[in-house]
């Protein structure tokens, strides 16, 4: 599938793509946070069809009806404002005793107070891995907790 990425200066990012059926559609990211989705019309691509616009929370109710991965700045908003609560982003290393162990094997959350809310890997995010979840050196973990969590995670990841 072919995206089309384009800026919008002052006022966001449209991404538009093609259909396997020849559909065209296009999303609008505004910077204030709204989002556009928009049906070209089949016969001109430059025409819009429709246009539905979707509340911060509809977006990603969609998104999660279409098995779309959380990305990273949507945690970071969720702890926006939240006084104490830390989202942060660990890098699972080579060296790490959890290298090919589970996050149960971590008992993060026990141990630490932080919670292991996805895991990036390979570029892709995967919300809310499961206990049996199986940590590979190169992922990254999104974990939210207070400074000192996220801190006793860190530590517990590098050293065990």
């Amino acid at each position: 599938m072919h995206l089309e990425r384009t800026a919008l200066p002052g006022l966001g990012v449209s991404y538009t793509f093609g259909t396997a059926e020849g559909q065209r559609i296009g999303v609008i990211t505004h910077l204030d946070g709204r989002r556009e989705v928009i049906a070209y019309d089949p016969d001109d691509h430059e025409t819009v069809r429709h246009t539905a616009v979707l509340t911060d929370t509809e977006a990603r109710t969609v998104a999660h009806l279409l098995g779309l991965p959380v990305f990273v700045d949507e945690v970071r908003q969720l702890a926006d404002g939240l006084d104490g609560v830390a989202s942060v982003r660990i890098p699972l290393v080579a060296g790490s005793p959890y290298c090919g162990r589970r996050l149960g094997d971590t008992r993060a959350r026990t141990r630490t107070g932080a919670s292991v809310v996805a895991v990036i890997r390979d570029g892709r995010a995967i919300a809310s891995p499961e206990p049996d979840f199986v940590f590979r050196a190169g992922d990254a973990l999104v974990a939210v907790g207070d400074d000192v969590a996220v801190a006793e995670l860190r530590e517990l990841l590098m050293n065990g």
